[in-house]
């Protein structure tokens, strides 16, 4: 049974919360971050974020079963109006619209409607959020009038430090406080997060919805998120080291699969013709090339008979290669008779990943793969630098192990070898940075070596320091490049390409480009696309929107980082600043350097040093939600730069003599 009969609202009575939302939101001034499936991960006041997570949570009858919104976990619709960000997803038969307002002075009002679509038996439906214990030291509770040390609280068994019947929660800190409103007395538990990755945190559950629900009981809540507390604008100090070089960093690259030959040329153009672009990757259609095992590919294609598939990837690499862009070619799939099992092409619950190759065919397999490599060459000019198989640590959509990877490259490698091919194998070209043990028998094995490339990783998971250390240090072992084969950060942002033209998004992926810079100091970053998936540009019918093809923050972001100066060596950079990222790279030898730079916090001066005598000015670039690589020109005096720094904003001071 519902717990609060009173929130069972009439659909005539949600249209008017909604709508006083929306009249609500035209004067608001706050900036209110909302994940694409739910979760608002904090309000910015002047650029500040002030960090807290919300999550929707089902528990199941005696808190079994816990389930949350969460990345990649269900799968949600988001769309902005004006100000209003708006969420429909479902947990089971459980579904639930959302709508969080911006409001003034660092508020947010969050409407939640939930439906039901099958009678359920549950401890309840909740709106829940996380609070990290560490941003609130030593603060207190206030449930009602009484406030409360959290040091002095005491968790019981069910992990519940006190709840209470209450329209209004504040947290108060030395140096921030949150408060949420309801819309009416409810009864709310404080309780210990006991997962993994935030233990130790706090959890205020807010029921929506308790005990035996019925399927078509509509429940609509709405809550008042408010933030305050002190801004820190204090001036950062960065000093570069121009004495120590690390890795060369080639420049900026991109990923030009083919998959929608409609769309795809649009953005593929407009990319190549305002990008700098280092490197580029692209598709081997190897399912196309030779379906039959026993047929002659390239006989095939010399009479004409190639499939569009494959002749729009050979065509792509052509063009790449024309514009001297050094070419990676992948396999994604393979041909029936090279695996084993029926294809999988999408993956089901409780089943493997892909397909593991089939060895009793692999001969056939290394000549298939050399022969399209030689007809790449002598058909379309097109010099193959490294070949890999995309993700087959986790089989998309051919799998293998650790020691079938060390295997493969041993056996491709020496059979290009023997047809006079100067192609390299790339090493890992990992679904995400934490499975980096998958390239670890290769690494080991020294008849592998010879054979190797570079190693790559793609970047949609993984970002801990010490996850990206790893594949540092496996660079530097192997003395290869390292090369980020595929750059972003949500591998399911297809389902809602909405969130592409958001600043928050825009400015965690450049945070983490940046970050790879500093850390991993790679050859080059491969933007996952440069066409129509996943595309930085707007409009021009991509994702529906019929607009003019138009740049988004993201492209100009890519055209800024891409913008990086040729030949230009990592370089370390000390920084004292909690919210900057940074990364240097230079050449001392041209007197060229670079300092990225990601603020993701208030507006602030910062003081660069440690740049050589000789140079004596810079240009400050910038690009923020209102700027699009808008230059300042700065001087350098006796190697230091003083520059002001926007709030959340991506600049890059650019230095040649």
């Amino acid at each position: 049974m519902v717990q609060v009969n009173k929130s069972i609202i009439s659909y005539k009575t949600l249209v008017l919360v909604l709508l006083f939302l929306g009249m609500f939101t035209r004067e608001a001034s706050a900036q209110t971050e909302v994940e694409p499936w739910g979760n608002i991960t904090g309000i910015r006041v002047q650029g500040q974020l002030f960090e807290f997570e919300t999550s929707l949570r089902v528990a199941g009858k005696d808190w079994t079963k816990l389930h949350a919104t969460a990345k990649e976990e269900q799968n949600p619709q988001y769309h902005r109006e004006g100000k209003t960000q708006l969420v429909t997803t479902r947990i089971d038969s459980l579904y639930f619209n959302e709508r969080v307002a911006d409001g003034e002075a660092g508020s947010a009002i969050v409407a939640i409607n939930f439906m039901p679509h099958a009678d359920t038996t549950l401890t309840g439906v909740y709106f829940v959020v996380r609070i990290a214990k560490g941003d609130y030291t030593g603060a207190s509770i206030k449930v009602n009038n009484d406030w409360v040390n959290l040091n002095a609280l005491k968790a019981t068994t069910g992990n519940e430090y006190l709840n209470g019947n209450t329209q209004a929660v504040e947290i108060k800190s030395l140096n921030r406080s949150l408060k949420l409103t309801l819309d009416e007395p409810t009864e709310v538990s404080l309780r210990a997060d006991t997962g993994k990755l935030h233990k130790g945190d706090y959890l205020l559950y807010l029921p929506i919805a308790q005990g035996d629900i019925k399927n078509g009981q509509g429940i609509v809540k709405t809550y008042t998120l408010a933030v305050s507390g002190k801004i820190d604008n204090a001036p950062v100090t960065l000093k570069v080291n121009t004495q120590q070089n690390g890795r060369l960093f080639a420049g900026f690259g991109g990923n030009f699969r083919i998959q929608n030959p409609k769309n795809d040329p649009q953005v593929i153009d407009y990319s190549l013709n305002n990008l700098r672009v280092a490197w580029g990757r692209v598709e081997m259609p190897w399912r196309f090339w030779q379906p039959e095992k026993d047929s002659d590919p390239t006989e095939n294609a010399k009479d004409n008979k190639l499939h569009p598939a494959v002749q729009k990837a050979m065509e792509m690499a052509q063009r790449l290669s024309k514009m001297n862009i050094p070419v990676i070619l992948t396999a994604w799939s393979a041909p029936d008779w090279a695996i084993e099992g029926k294809p999988r092409f999408r993956h089901q619950s409780g089943e493997p990943w892909g397909n593991p190759l089939n060895y009793g065919n692999i001969d056939a397999a290394y000549k298939s793969i050399a022969d399209y490599i030689v007809y790449l060459h002598d058909a379309y000019g097109v010099d193959v630098k490294l070949f890999s198989f995309n993700e087959s640590d986790l089989g998309i959509n051919i799998r293998q192990t650790g020691l079938q990877h060390a295997d493969l490259i041993k056996g491709l490698g020496a059979y290009f070898v023997s047809r006079g091919l100067k192609t390299k194998l790339l090493l890992g070209d990992n679904s995400d940075a934490t499975t980096y043990e998958f390239i670890y028998p290769a690494m080991a094995d020294p008849a592998a070596r010879q054979y190797i490339g570079a190693i790559s990783f793609h970047s949609w998971r993984g970002w801990d320091t010490p996850i990206l250390q790893k594949w540092a240090e496996a660079a530097k072992k192997m003395n290869l490049p390292l090369i980020v084969g595929e750059g972003s950060i949500d591998a399911a942002a297809w389902n809602y390409p909405a969130i592409f033209e958001e600043q928050t998004y825009a400015l965690e992926e450049i945070n983490l480009y940046t970050r790879l810079l500093a850390i991993c100091q790679p050859l080059t970053i491969l933007q996952w696309q440069l066409t129509a998936d996943y595309s930085p540009l707007i409009g021009g019918g991509i994702f529906g929107n019929n607009a003019p093809l138009a740049p988004t923050q993201r492209f100009w972001n890519l055209k800024q980082l891409a913008s990086t100066p040729e030949d230009v060596y990592a370089m370390p950079i000390s920084n004292n600043g909690k919210y900057l990222s940074v990364a240097a790279l230079g050449n001392n030898g041209k007197h060229t350097y670079v300092v990225h730079i990601v603020n993701n916090g208030a507006t602030r001066q910062v003081t660069l040093s440690g740049l050589p005598q000789m140079v004596t000015k810079g240009v400050l670039y910038l690009t923020d939600k209102g700027h699009q690589m808008e230059k300042t020109p700065v001087a350098i005096n006796n190697g230091i730069a003083k520059f002001k720094v926007e709030a959340t904003s991506y600049v890059s001071l650019v230095v040649e003599k």
